[in-house]
């Protein structure tokens, strides 16, 4: 097995540049001193993320082609946000000696197939030996023309919308960390344990965790379409609200009935996870409330989705793919206090909902 302590930088380097792509904006690709870019509308959207081995991801649960599809993902989901379109990323890859190259190789794969539906290209980085694994991405976007959609647009009477998933990946987090599903994942279901089978769903959800994939086009529809606002859920539904809301200077009030279609999908998980942990009854039998709370979780505070929250001008037709989830209040309205809260959920403070006790807003 061919780790990287038993090649030069040059030689790594000979294994992973054919893996990437160009990119449909690379004027200049890898192998000089810098990437070469066009850039038509002579602005160019810029952001920058870092995942650390045994803090962002670990590698017994993630191969090296899951944490490349993940930095990728995660990266462009931010340029989608601002409603540009992603034109290339810059990687910067530290990697201790005994690494297997399989993994850098299967990080550059990972990364290249993020890419490919967006037309974004990977046009270089750099590459350190270093105590632990590292993986740091530049991402560039253009606007082709357009504002950037900002947080701090959201007006009263708004629509809040919502594109992508909610609650998956944290609920794949959950089954990994309570054991029930084993990686790398299968092709076929698994029994594990009491003659209890994996159900395909839960492997959905793992890989909802280890290889998001965030609704790229929907930024852009959403720009197209007069998005006052927008950003990127990576934090949790709840948390990132706020941020537009504070942004704003609004309220956002989410519909308590939202993401009906989301929690159908998580409650298996979660009745596993809840019997696997100790919240239920024993075995698996745990009670409603223990599972309602789970999957509540998972959908209002749980990150690592990239979906997409918008708000949009009330009467405009939401773009495909989109869901309205909510609506735009002045801050301070009438029954939520003086200064208001910048998110209530049915018009109630998040820890007056049933069972929401562990949230906040």
């Amino acid at each position: 097995m061919t780790r990287v302590r038993d090649l030069s930088e040059e030689q790594i380097l000979e294994r992973i540049v054919p893996l990437l792509p160009r990119g449909n904006a690379t004027l200049l690709g890898p192998g000089d001193d810098a990437a070469v870019l066009a850039a038509p509308d002579g602005r160019f959207v810029v952001s920058t993320d870092v995942l650390v081995e045994d803090r962002h991801f670990r590698t017994r649960w993630s191969t090296g082609y899951d944490v490349g599809r993940r930095a990728a993902a995660q990266n462009l989901a931010d340029i989608a946000a601002m409603g540009a379109r992603p034109t290339a990323l810059v990687t910067s890859l530290v990697v201790p000696g005994d690494t297997e190259l399989d993994w850098v190789t299967g990080l550059a794969t990972g990364l290249a197939d993020a890419c490919a539906p967006v037309g974004a290209g990977a046009v270089g980085g750099d590459l350190s030996g270093g105590p632990c694994l590292v993986v740091s991405i530049t991402v560039h976007g253009d606007l082709e023309g357009r504002p950037p959609v900002l947080r701090s647009g959201a007006r009263p009477g708004d629509v809040v919308a919502h594109a992508g998933v909610r609650g998956r990946s944290a609920a794949g987090l959950a089954l990994l960390e309570a054991g029930l599903v084993r990686t790398p994942l299968s092709a076929a279901p698994l029994e594990v344990g009491d003659g209890v089978l994996l159900e395909d769903a839960w492997e959905r959800l793992v890989a909802a965790y280890l290889r998001p994939e965030p609704p790229l086009a929907a930024g852009i529809t959403a720009a197209r379409a007069g998005a006052t606002s927008m950003l990127d859920l990576s934090d949790g539904l709840l948390r990132d609200a706020g941020r537009i809301a504070r942004a704003s200077g609004v309220r956002l009030d989410l519909d308590a009935g939202a993401f009906a279609a989301d929690r159908d999908a998580l409650r298996s998980a979660a009745r596993a996870v809840a019997a696997a942990t100790g919240l239920g009854d024993p075995g698996w039998g745990p009670g409603n409330a223990d599972i309602d709370g789970l999957v509540g979780r998972w959908v209002w505070a749980g990150g690592e989705d990239h979906g997409l929250l918008a708000t949009f001008p009330a009467g405009a037709q939401l773009p495909v793919g989109w869901s309205a989830v909510g609506r735009v209040h002045a801050a301070g309205e009438a029954g939520v206090g003086a200064a208001g809260p910048a998110v209530t959920i049915g018009g109630a403070l998040p820890a007056d909902q049933p069972g929401w006790d562990h949230f906040s807003a």
